[in-house]
């Protein structure tokens, strides 16, 4: 448990002056290289905003780690069908690993409106830059679920933990508007900035697409790929008129609680916490879009 809370041992500890080169990098190239003037940029507002919640995901990540180390540590104790070693390319293949089950709890979260209520704080800004990258939600309950079975397929939590942080620092570095296509072939097979502007807009042809962390042949192996056709549009689907964390945190949680309160029985009660953002009981629920959604 004390390597799981060093944070000398963690990727993420490391890669954060990374992390703030690369805004002051972007910055830079905004302000004083030509690039297309569309590209939104940066607000002290929404940048502060996304900052603030990266530093609260760190507090939220850590007790998530503190509560379901003896869960995953027993498991890969006494019922895993092997373990993998700690080697190199042990870690490979928990990244590996690791990925898929991050792209089916990206996915689980987009698609069920309790698990939106927990995600779309990160969706929250209308910005993309790499600030955005920090716009981090304080939830991460769901993954409990998703990386359950990864402990019996012989991955330690070390492992787990690790892999998911080397999950998170890639995708900090898609989250910009500065950097266009990529070669063609890691396109192809790695989630890149042009991916993920698909995934972070509230276009109708963009919702609920690229669910990618680190490689993009998840969503075409399962059908959720979507190439960037046209610049997206950023954030919501309805608009968000504040920068109060615990609003954009929780605000979405108060909202399904009170239509669940409301609802009749506990088969609507159930529909509202697993149907989609934005189902009820008088519209199908393809017409979802209307209120609120995901926006992959």
């Amino acid at each position: 448990m004390n390597d799981m809370l060093d944070p000398l041992k963690n990727p993420l500890t490391y890669a954060i002056p990374f992390f703030v080169i690369a805004i002051l990098i972007e910055l830079a190239a905004l302000k004083w290289l030509d690039h297309d003037d569309n590209l939104a940029g940066y607000v002290f507002k929404d940048a502060r905003t996304s900052i603030l919640m990266g530093f609260g995901s760190i507090v939220t990540m850590t007790v998530f780690k503190v509560l379901t180390f003896g869960i995953y540590a027993a498991i890969f104790a006494y019922a895993s069908l092997w373990q993998i070693p700690g080697t190199w390319w042990g870690l490979a293949v928990s990244v590996l690993v690791v990925d898929l089950a991050y792209y089916w709890n990206h996915r689980f979260v987009h698609r069920t409106r309790v698990g939106w209520a927990a995600h779309q704080a990160h969706h929250s800004s209308e910005y993309m830059t790499f600030a955005t990258a920090l716009r981090q939600k304080w939830n991460p309950w769901f993954e409990f679920f998703f990386f359950l079975p990864l402990p019996f397929l012989g991955i330690s939590p070390a492992a787990i933990y690790i892999a998911f942080s080397i999950n998170l620092i890639y995708q900090f570095f898609v989250h910009t508007e500065t950097i266009g296509r990529l070669w063609r072939p890691i396109e192809l097979v790695f989630n890149t900035p042009s991916h993920h502007r698909v995934h972070h807009g509230s276009d109708p042809e963009y919702l609920d697409k690229n669910y990618a962390g680190i490689l993009i042949v998840w969503d075409r192996l399962f059908g959720t790929f979507q190439p960037e056709r046209q610049r997206p549009t950023y954030g919501l689907t309805y608009q968000v008129d504040t920068y109060n964390l615990l609003r954009l945190e929780y605000g979405a949680f108060r909202e399904l609680w009170n239509d669940v309160r409301s609802a009749d029985g506990w088969r609507l009660k159930l529909s509202y916490v697993f149907r989609p953002p934005g189902w009820a009981p008088e519209r199908d629920c393809s017409s979802r879009y209307a209120d609120q959604s995901s926006q992959p």
